[in-house]
């Protein structure tokens, strides 16, 4: 795709990359022409490495304004194919997410909101996953296929109103480059370079509106819920001045979200959610986020309205039926879907003993899914669709000596050792019972 030309009554005289650094260093604002330049320059490999590093770096002590945020993202967005979703009459709203332990929210909520009328293009990002990522469970469904292609991606939308598909390589090429620049130099956490990939990134898959759902905590990369808060109201400022209907929630995540983590255990947790079961802190985010979805859609006007429209389809089948459309559409064996017993089953399940008795007092969902991530990928980092834990004990419940804080199911005897560190090393058990976690922290719009 071209880039867009300069409109501008003076010549742009380009600046050296020394130059923008030192001006981001001292506290300066870029302009829409430096900015452009920058992302220009990484687009045909002539800004080197360690400065835009030194850049990156520059950014992140010193931040960006709205204005530089929301140029840069729209810049980022057109580094590459923008999808026309146009000719979809449907109200088309995304979802991001910062990526927790055991959410499935994401598997549940596109087929809801394709059941409640809104069409939902999701490509999913390496951000928007901690240790296991939506692709890695529907993996486990025999024949799905994460990678469409564009226009086969746009069919989709067309015709079943949701898809879920691995980051197409033509999607805001230039935020690739930046994500992984920032990974090697301790930058990830930049939340002016956060929002501008999320915005580049979804506004390129054709997206409307955005909900957004900030997870903070040990099982998320957002450690500090200010911080969260901070990256919430960035998103949807920068969004609303880029004239996208935005909302984002800040959500806990100290401890798994539901009561399994693995691969097919969460697809058969989806599954139950899309029944209408499921735990409560999974159905309590679930209609959450539904709410706001369909809200943002303008499928429902009211509060009242978007809890009875999200309850509806998830009561009446609807939205089950439209995942299995979905999957169906993505080349996925559905007769897993009607039978999730057919989903392979460990050769062993054992129980992880609560050392003493007590409370559950503090989880650490991260080191659960690393647990899970030793006992159930290869060398290769294929993960063992049976593999993973269940059952899992929540914070404030009270255990006896030997109960289970949790079950284990493994294939491989020779990886429970080191998996086994994580898995007991995740509980903390205290005497007297903690005040319950607040899910829903703040809701940002």
């Amino acid at each position: 795709m071209m880039r867009k030309k300069i409109i501008s009554p003076r010549k742009f005289v380009k600046p050296s990359f020394a130059f923008l650094i030192e001006k981001k260093r001292d506290g300066g604002e870029f302009t829409q022409e430096e900015i452009r330049y920058v992302v220009d320059s990484l687009i045909d490999g002539s800004l080197p490495q360690y400065q835009l590093s030194a850049m990156a770096m520059a950014i992140y002590f010193e931040g960006m304004s709205a204005q530089e945020t929301a140029i840069l993202s729209e810049e980022l967005m057109l580094s590459g194919e923008v999808i026309d979703l146009s000719k979809i009459t449907k109200p088309k709203i995304d979802k991001y997410s910062t990526g927790g332990v055991g959410d499935i929210t994401s598997l549940v909520l596109a087929p809801l909101a394709a059941a409640s009328g809104v069409a939902m293009p999701m490509m999913n990002g390496v951000d928007e996953e901690f240790v296991i990522s939506n692709l890695d469970k529907l993996a486990a469904i025999p024949g799905f296929n994460p990678e469409l292609e564009l226009k086969e991606f746009v069919q989709q939308i067309k015709k079943t109103g949701c898809a879920m598909v691995k980051q197409h390589k033509e999607i805001a090429p230039v935020d690739e480059i930046l994500y992984h620049m920032r990974k090697n130099t301790g930058t990830i956490p930049s939340l002016p370079l956060i929002t501008g990939s999320v915005l580049s990134r979804k506004l390129a898959q054709g997206a409307e509106g955005l909900v957004v759902d900030v997870k903070w905590g040990n099982g998320s990369f957002i450690r500090d819920v200010e911080k969260a808060r901070q990256l919430a109201r960035s998103i949807t400022r920068v969004g609303r001045s880029m004239k996208r209907r935005c909302v984002a929630l800040v959500t806990d995540m100290n401890q798994p979200l539901g009561d399994t983590v693995g691969t097919a255990l969460e697809i058969k947790d989806a599954i139950k959610m899309l029944k209408g079961e499921g735990t409560a802190e999974l159905k309590e985010i679930v209609l959450k986020l539904g709410m706001e979805i369909v809200r943002l859609a303008g499928v429902a006007g009211s509060t009242l309205s978007a809890k009875q429209t999200v309850q509806k389809y998830l009561q009446n089948g609807k939205a089950f039926n439209k995942f299995k459309e979905m999957i169906e559409s993505q080349g996925g064996d559905t007769s897993y879907i009607d039978d999730p017993d057919k989903f392979p089953t460990a050769k062993y399940i054992r129980k992880l003993p609560a050392p003493k008795r007590g409370y559950v007092h503090t989880i650490n969902a991260g080191m659960i899914a690393r647990g899970v991530q030793l006992l159930s990928t290869n060398k290769d980092g294929v993960w063992n669709t049976a593999s993973g834990v269940s059952e899992i004990r929540k914070v404030g419940t009270q255990m006896k000596q030997g109960e289970p804080l949790m079950m284990i199911h493994y294939d491989d005897e020779s990886r429970m050792e080191n998996a086994l560190e994580y898995l007991r090393g995740a509980y903390r058990l205290a005497p007297k019972r903690p005040n319950p976690p607040q899910l829903i922290v703040e809701r940002v719009a």
